[in-house]
């Protein structure tokens, strides 16, 4: 699902629908995967700028082209693309924002890099969140943006490759 898609699918809606769907999106939020679970408990990959506790592991991978020969790396071998593979966990008792991670994630888990860093910085606007939300949630959402936005362009986390 694009991220234009999900914008169009809010751009609808009432307020209060606004926030119904958002809370569906909270509910498929895929679960933390195992092997981050330590990290997450010593407080690693934390959103700070976030009052919830928010964990993203962002990471970029370089996608294969296929088997490398010496012809590969000529010219009309087609560019290797990067690859963004995002995981994440929120605290349960904070839906919404599980909710608009959630979106984050289904718009940006397996796309190139140059969509994550392509997608607009008003998102929570042209969402219809940011009132509804309030001031001080509407930057705690912006930050998680902003961090997904900085390790995709840093080349991902730091148990994340970008070869």
């Amino acid at each position: 699902m694009t991220l234009e898609y999900i914008i169009n699918e809010f751009a609808d809606l009432e307020p209060r629908e606004r926030l119904e769907l958002l809370l569906e999106y909270s509910e498929g939020l895929p679960p933390l995967p195992s092997e981050y679970e330590a990290q997450r408990l010593a407080g690693e990959h934390r959103v700070h700028e976030c009052q919830t506790p928010v964990f993203l592991w962002v990471n970029v991978h370089q996608e294969t082209t296929g088997v490398e020969t010496p012809d590969s790396a000529s010219k009309d071998s087609p560019p290797a693309q990067a690859q963004v593979e995002i995981h994440a966990w929120v605290a349960p008792e904070a839906p919404t924002v599980k909710g608009f991670v959630a979106i984050l994630r289904e718009a940006f888990h397996g796309q190139a890099v140059e969509t994550v860093l392509a997608a607009p910085l008003d998102l929570l606007q042209r969402l219809g969140l940011a009132q509804a939300l309030g001031m001080m949630r509407t930057r705690g959402l912006s930050a998680i943006l902003h961090y997904i936005r900085r390790q995709v362009e840093r080349g991902g986390s730091i148990d994340g490759s970008y070869t």
